[in-house]
């Protein structure tokens, strides 16, 4: 969650710091440095007191968050098993006789051993073509 919150800021800050592309100065007050500042240093401390306020909320953002994070490690540990499996089967020359009995090594194996049809078992069958109907002359 605090993640989100700064992300938010600093693409804020990216888009306040872009150049507007129009020579027209706004129309309206302007602000001054020093009280963009103090606004944003006051923003920064009411958002630390935010679990203070809302309790229930920072305790499910922190499940959620806590949620995501293992779902990400799980994910990235499955594509780092992937990968890794992948570049040893190319070095190898995709020799798939020795598993040590890992899981993933057999779910590989299974996988090579369902793709079994050579391409011509995959070639369609031949087909004599339809026969031309004539619209012209019909009966």
């Amino acid at each position: 969650m605090f993640f989100l919150l700064r992300m938010a800021f600093w693409l804020g800050l990216v888009l306040v710091l872009l150049p507007s592309g129009s020579s027209q100065r706004p129309q309206g007050s302007q602000v001054a440095a020093s009280e963009a500042i103090s606004a944003a240093s006051a923003t920064v401390g009411d958002l630390r007191q935010f679990c203070a306020r809302q309790p229930d909320a920072c305790t499910v953002g922190s499940q959620v968050a806590s949620q995501l994070g293992s779902r990400a490690q799980a994910g990235a540990k499955m594509l780092y098993e992937f990968v890794t499996e992948t570049l040893k089967r190319k070095e190898t020359g995709g020799d798939n006789a020795r598993h040590d009995g890992k899981p993933a090594d057999r779910a590989l194996a299974d996988k090579d051993s369902q793709n079994t049809l050579t391409p011509a078992d995959l070639a369609a069958p031949w087909r004599a073509p339809a026969p031309w109907k004539d619209t012209r002359h019909a009966v």
